[in-house]
């Protein structure tokens, strides 16, 4: 406990030196508007932004930002698989097999996460066009939808992606998610 209380006491110090020294970079109105990415994109296409996405473009751009990655085609490596069969996990499903495909419920939470944390080392600097595209073409690549499927505000939310079902539903209400109202 005292050594909590010690870097606790030790923290407020530095912060306080820092301040009355001027150290630091104040952060500008531009920097934070990069970072607020709000709001968050909800499972029935809420916060979804204008734009749209084809999966001939989606493959271009993730040839050039997200390969390196996540493999050529979304195999994995050095980092995970993106593209796996639809085949559905079960408890003995290795980790490794999760993806895309197989594992993620939602197709908004795909454009949602990209877009607040991809690429690596330079999260938020994809336009909303830009996730759009790669959306498209990693649904294509799971083959959740077809190449000439466009995706966009509208049409996200309306794709039923296979693993929505594996979801588990709340003990006390029998619900998916019993504080939201999801489609």
């Amino acid at each position: 406990m005292f050594r909590r209380l010690l870097f606790l006491g030790v923290g407020l110090l530095s912060l306080a030196g820092a301040a009355r020294y001027g150290l630091g970079t104040p952060i500008s109105e531009e920097l934070v508007a990069a970072y607020d990415l709000r709001p968050v994109v909800l499972p029935d296409g809420r916060g979804l932004p204008p734009g749209e996405g084809r999966v001939e473009e989606g493959g271009r751009i993730y040839a050039e930002k997200c390969a390196s990655c996540h493999g050529q085609s979304g195999e994995g490596y050095p980092f995970n698989r993106l593209v796996s069969e639809p085949f559905p996990i079960t408890p003995d499903t290795d980790p490794v097999e999760y993806a895309i495909g197989n594992y993620w419920p939602y197709a908004t939470t795909l454009f949602d996460y990209i877009r607040r944390a991809m690429p690596f080392g330079q999260p938020g600097t994809l336009t909303n066009e830009e996730v759009y595209h790669l959306v498209a073409w990693l649904l294509y690549m799971n083959g959740i939808i077809d190449a000439d499927t466009p995706v966009n505000q509208a049409t996200l939310p309306q794709i039923r992606m296979p693993a929505r079902e594996l979801l588990e539903l709340d003990p006390e209400t029998g619900r998916r998610f019993p504080w939201l109202t999801l489609p």
